[in-house]
């Protein structure tokens, strides 16, 4: 290969492997991922489907439990699915990202995976409804 091929060809592999790994991350790291917006209520996963808690009297319980690790899900008020959501930070809980949501209902935006019976959304943005 010439020196001249070479000067540009490495830059186009980097840049083609840099897109292709973009790409991956954008879709949730699988290709069956699919962006969706949910109306739904954001809970916590204990006490929910542990005892079916939810509403404005369970907000400080939930709050508690958010706050000691228990990851919060959102209710899809539709379909009544359980989303776990995760953050576009794939390294930090999504937790953070929805406290001040906790038992109140939010439109959700991103992308929604389902793998092994359980599904994931990709936060995007999340606001209150």
């Amino acid at each position: 290969m010439s020196k001249a091929l070479r000067v540009i060809s490495t830059p186009l592999i980097a840049a083609l492997v840099a897109l292709g790994v973009s790409l991956q991350l954008g879709v949730a790291h699988d290709a069956k991922a699919e962006k969706r917006t949910i109306v739904g209520h954001v809970v916590d996963m204990a006490c929910f489907t542990g005892h079916s808690s939810i509403g404005d009297s369970h907000r400080g319980c939930a709050t508690s439990c958010a706050k000691a690790g228990v990851p919060l899900a959102i209710l899809d008020q539709q379909s009544q699915t359980l989303y776990l959501p995760l953050s576009k930070n794939h390294h930090v809980p999504a937790n953070p990202e929805l406290m001040s949501f906790v038992e109140k209902d939010v439109r959700v935006t991103g992308m929604v995976v389902e793998k092994n019976g359980m599904k994931t959304i990709l936060l995007e943005s999340i606001e209150a409804k």
